[in-house]
């Protein structure tokens, strides 16, 4: 018998010795008995203290706000998620009493400039947008309506104006390539603004032989493919 195969039988026995001792001494006795969860995690979270109550509670008192905020844009937000955990106010409304934000830090959470949120939500740069001004002194929290229309397109879509300005494009309106209702203005998720859909529109300017721009054959260049499929339209530098 080669001499190498006691060594590994003893290897894999220590190895399996091993196991077991983790297996005794670091695993709850409890996991497994529900599946892949220790089974007495779900009494130790029923024992610790109720914190949240729920919206059904707040609106027992404040119909009113729930009914306002059911209609705004913060809709799908919880009443706890700004007013912080509300049990013990539910139980006991005259001894505790919840948050109530009153600067400016808790709104920019969600509405400070962030590139990676969604494209139309509502952002604004801190520093510039009425300094030193409670949020709620022009928004009213449960239902915020802007209290002046924003005409410019940069103020929801500000990384793409900022790509466009730097872009060949920086010269051009948003709305030469886009048709944007006014309904867009007042609910952007309901009505969106159009964009371009055939490489025909590219080819207004790009195959059309006007100067000083640059020009490609619609019938020869990639012609499978649309032309934002190569270039980014909101800075369209060639690849």
């Amino acid at each position: 018998m080669p001499q190498q195969v006691p060594r590994l039988v003893v290897v894999f026995a220590v190895a399996i010795i091993a196991l077991l001792l983790a297996r005794w001494y670091l695993v709850p006795e409890t996991f497994g008995e529900i599946g892949h969860y220790r089974a007495s995690a779900v009494d130790s979270i029923a024992a610790r203290p109720v914190k949240y109550a729920g919206q059904r509670e707040c609106a027992v008192c404040h119909a009113d706000v729930v009914e306002a905020k059911s209609g705004g844009n913060h809709r799908g937000l919880s009443c706890e998620g700004c007013h912080g955990p509300a049990a013990m106010h539910v139980n006991a409304p005259m001894d505790t009493t919840p948050v109530v934000p009153r600067g400016r830090d808790l709104c920019v959470l969600c509405h400070a400039y962030n590139p990676s949120r969604p494209t139309g939500f509502p952002q604004i740069d801190p520093v510039a947008h009425n300094p030193r001004m409670a949020c709620n002194g022009c928004h009213a929290p449960h239902a915020p309506e802007p209290p002046v229309t924003p005409r410019e397109c940069s103020a929801c879509h500000g990384q793409i104006a900022t790509q466009l300005s730097l872009s060949h494009h920086a010269g051009l309106e948003c709305s030469t390539c886009h048709e944007a209702p006014a309904a867009h203005r007042e609910n952007p998720r309901a009505v969106r603004p159009t964009k371009p859909t055939a490489r025909a529109f590219c080819g207004a300017c790009h195959a059309g032989g006007l100067p000083d721009i640059p020009q490609i054959d619609l019938g020869t260049h990639n012609a499978g493919y649309l032309c934002w499929q190569c270039h980014y339209p909101h800075n369209p530098e060639a690849r």
